[in-house]
């Protein structure tokens, strides 16, 4: 895999507008526990940044993937990681089966002013009674005539209070565990949706987390995503889509947190010499910078193999149990390299040691990512 001198112009376009429209905000967000997505993604939208794989036709960019590689891995250059995991949502992880299965009405629609940042979304499958077991879900929609009634409610949803359409996974019939589910387009205007709460989370505080009901919401039948019944078969693959694009941002979370602490260990003076003069600290933040190139190497070749059309199933979930764990590390030995003051909130080392803990959770769990691959091995797990 090459990137060209076109890839390295775009990686220099998406770090300025991270420097000049996000990193100076992120304090202020972080404070109010959301941040103004509305205004926000129309400027990403002008840049063509939240439609890069995207057809033409659609307002996307046609771009290849490595394009969407560079995206993540510079937003994650921001200094914090809830606005990178808004915009992933929006562009990897609420749209991808509606490009890939939905008609041409749902795409003019909804996906356009997706692309432009007009419209915020959102992918609404986590319930409080099924997270990674996304099979155990109760949502239902059930058909009346030309429209689906729903009736449930999801938990744990970013972009929650401000999406405009959310892609919506609910059981469509009675046939049980992953069969007999649909994906849909639902407009939070829709009369009987609401937002039943604001979450207060440990971290990633300015992206804002919802609670949502559906109360008898109608929505067309036509608002189906691809087939009906295929939902299930759909989510899965755009989750392979979310591992990887949670890998690519890890590699620029830890890139960035690993520069700023080299910088602090050459200025910061401990018993009269700079705290890079001893030899174990250095080791340790080269040894995890190691591990970091792994990573990265690892994330192009599974992006390679996407790009091949190969299954990347396996290496996405690779990417994303190792990212998850290396994120830890990295965060708890900046903090620690930091000392007292890399434990006070006004250091930048406490936000990303928050931030860093859902990358184990999120997006499927650590032991959910190792139960895959043990089945992958052979083992019934």
């Amino acid at each position: 895999m090459r990137f060209t001198s076109e890839h390295a112009a775009f990686r220099k376009t998406v770090r300025d507008v991270v420097e000049r429209e996000i990193a100076p905000h992120v304090d202020e967000w972080e404070r109010a526990g959301t941040f103004p997505a509305h205004e926000l993604f129309p400027k990403l939208g002008e840049l063509g940044l939240l439609g890069l794989e995207y057809d033409p036709e659609y307002g996307g960019q046609g771009a290849d993937h490595l394009f969407s590689v560079i995206l993540c891995e510079e937003l994650h250059r921001s200094g914090c990681a809830g606005v990178p995991m808004a915009i992933g949502v929006q562009t990897m992880m609420a749209t991808p089966s509606l490009h890939e299965f939905g008609s041409d009405e749902l795409k003019r629609r909804y996906l356009e002013p997706a692309i432009r940042g007009t419209a915020v979304c959102s992918i609404a499958v986590t319930e409080p009674g099924a997270g990674s077991d996304v099979a155990g879900l109760r949502t239902r929609a059930v058909r009346d005539g030309d429209e689906w009634v729903v009736n449930g409610s999801k938990l744990y949803i970013t972009n929650g209070t401000q999406a405009d359409w959310l892609c919506l996974l609910a059981r469509t019939s009675d046939e049980g565990g992953h069969r007999g589910m649909s994906q849909i387009v639902v407009p939070t205007d829709t009369p009987g949706f609401s937002v039943s709460r604001k979450l207060d989370k440990l971290g990633n505080r300015s992206s804002d987390t919802a609670e949502l009901f559906f109360d008898d919401v109608r929505v067309p039948v036509s608002n189906t995503i691809g087939t009906v019944g295929r939902g299930f078969q759909q989510q899965m693959a755009q989750f392979v889509v979310e591992r990887m694009f949670a890998a690519y941002g890890a590699v620029g979370s830890c890139r960035h947190a690993l520069e700023r602490t080299r910088e602090h260990l050459r200025q910061r003076q401990a018993f009269g010499r700079p705290l890079a003069a001893n030899q174990y600290v250095v080791f340790r933040l080269t040894e995890l910078s190691a591990q970091v190139d792994l990573l990265q190497s690892h994330n192009y070749a599974c992006a390679q193999a996407y790009v091949d059309g190969e299954d990347t199933t396996r290496a996405a979930t690779v990417a994303k149990l190792t990212a998850g764990r290396l994120l830890r590390e990295v965060a708890d030995a900046c903090l620690q390299f930091h000392g007292g003051m890399g434990y006070m909130e006004e250091t930048w080392t406490s936000r990303f040691f928050r931030d860093s803990r859902l990358a184990s959770i999120g997006g499927g769990a650590d032991e959910v990512m190792l139960q895959v691959l043990a089945r992958m091995d052979g083992f019934d797990a």
